[in-house]
């Protein structure tokens, strides 16, 4: 029992680390909560459902190609709401994000129904049913053993991305100082779209394994995960990428457990449950930085 519960936390925590890593990209480079990220995970679904229903394609095609769509969705994200307030103030950047979000929402609803559908039957590969592994009465899918490859592999190379990488070095650039950053010739713009076209292609990837693992997708799905992710991200430090890691899997195994040994009626409770406990326990997180806010005169 524990360690199915374990293992079904690991599943759902990698999910909500994917999406909690585009939030914490995209503060750490302009200092915004995108809510509006949650939106481009539900994207990611229904895009690849269309891409399997109307063109025919297989899942794993479907998968790349809807992965490119979500990055494309939060470039365009970027260009058309939050570029022109980017000298703003940040109240005006967080209204627009929560604007985008139901905009987004409901963009959905007009174009593929309000109602939740199903995954399309047949377009998953056939041995994603069926049992990989086996241990101590646990039983792993070789669709467990996918969401966990793909969760590890986008982690490991967003990380190499950062560090290693001249975009990479960028974005912790700007992420220190824009103007510094600006003056030493890099384009900031493209840096900040970049950051959007990653968090975009991982929440979107983290949307089609969702909706493939619990066999559901509605417009609307996207927001109680953002919120979840929001809380992972919080968790671990909103701005720390390995701390929305550990975040989104310290919140998945948590929500599981509580859901096998409480209730699963609450599931969603326990996220809002350790995002307030974090916020007045540890204010800034398991790796986050406290910044100390110097008074002006007037």
């Amino acid at each position: 029992m524990f360690l199915q519960q374990f293992i079904n936390g690991l599943t759902i925590g990698g999910i909500y680390a994917m999406i909690a890593v585009g939030y914490t990209m995209v503060y750490g480079v302009i200092q915004l909560i995108n809510f509006a990220h949650g939106e481009i995970y539900m994207l990611g679904a229904f895009f690849a459902v269309s891409f399997i229903a109307f063109l025919h394609l297989p899942f794993f095609v479907a998968f790349l190609f809807s992965m490119a769509c979500c990055a494309v969705c939060g470039v365009l994200l970027d260009v058309i709401a939050y570029r022109p307030l980017r000298n703003s103030p940040r109240l005006a950047a967080l209204i627009t994000a929560i604007g985008m979000s139901i905009f987004l929402q409901n963009l959905a609803m007009i174009i593929w129904g309000s109602r939740p559908k199903p995954f399309p039957q047949g377009s998953l590969p056939e041995y994603f049913e069926k049992t990989a592994v086996s241990f101590f009465g646990v039983h792993l899918s070789w669709f467990h053993l996918f969401i966990f490859g793909v969760t590890i592999c986008m982690m490991v190379g967003l990380n190499l991305i950062i560090q290693k990488t001249r975009w990479g070095k960028a974005m912790r650039a700007v992420a220190q100082n824009k103007t510094m950053a600006s003056l030493a010739g890099i384009n900031v713009n493209r840096v900040i779209s970049y950051t959007f076209a990653l968090a975009g292609a991982m929440g979107g990837a983290a949307g089609i394994m969702v909706s493939a693992y619990y066999n559901s997708l509605y417009p609307t799905m996207g927001y109680l995960a953002g919120v979840k992710a929001f809380a992972a991200a919080v968790l671990g430090g909103i701005g720390s990428v390995p701390g929305a890691m550990l975040g989104g899997v310290v919140l998945g195994i948590a929500e599981a457990l509580g859901a096998g040994y409480l209730s699963s009626l609450y599931r969603d409770g326990i996220s809002y449950g350790v995002m307030i406990i974090v916020i007045v326990l540890i204010p800034a997180g398991l790796f986050g930085k406290v910044l100390k806010e110097t008074k002006k005169s007037m």
